[in-house]
Order: C-alpha cells, then structure tokens, then sequence
C-alpha cells in the first residue's frame, strides 16, 4: 500500500506529504526514540504520539515511509518544518495508536 492510500483509508490529516506514492512495507508502533531506531525497518509506517524533533532525525534515519502522530497530539510548527526539510511524510490522526494499527491490519 502507498503512503497516499493509507491517507486515504484511514482518513488521516496530511502535515507533510513528500512522497505519495512512496510503499509502506511494514509497521511499527513505539513512543522510546532509541528502540524506534533498532527495531523500526525502512518502509515502515511508524505509529506514536511523539512529536519533537527527534521524531522527524529517527525517521530520516531508518528510513520509514511515513511516521502518523496517533492521539491528534499537537505538532509543533518547527516538527513540521523539519518534516519538510528531511523530506518526511507526516500524518496525523485523532485515533489512538492501537486503533490505527488494527486498521491497518485490516487494510
């Protein structure tokens, strides 16, 4: 499924939208920085309700196809900047993080 399929389906506000057509190929949920960075993969949709800007480095650096901010938990400005600078596509959502993931699971 792309990035731009997942908005879709799941209803979700668009902060940043780099690469649309971009395959997510896996998922991972988790809010602890440093284990996001040893378990998340590249192609993943990230799932947390972080959202300094470490979010945005730790997405960069493992590459995931998109990170969705659950819990429509507040996104600084300066997050979605960065967002735009790093080239990272970010969602946001009013639902929990479990009710993202069994979403998508149905997907």
């Amino acid at each position: 499924m792309t990035v731009a399929a997942l908005i879709e389906k799941l209803e979700l506000e668009v902060l940043n939208l780099e690469e649309g057509d971009r395959e997510i190929t896996g998922g991972y949920t988790g809010d602890l920085l440093s284990w996001v960075m040893g378990k998340a993969e590249s192609g993943d949709m990230w799932v947390t309700i972080m959202t300094n800007l470490n979010v945005v480095a730790v997405a960069s650096l493992v590459d995931v196809a998109c990170v969705v901010i659950a819990d429509k938990a507040e996104v600084a400005p300066e997050v979605i900047e960065k967002a735009k600078q790093q080239g990272i596509n970010l969602l946001r959502s009013d639902k929990s993080a479990y009710q993202l993931c069994n979403e998508q699971i149905l997907l």
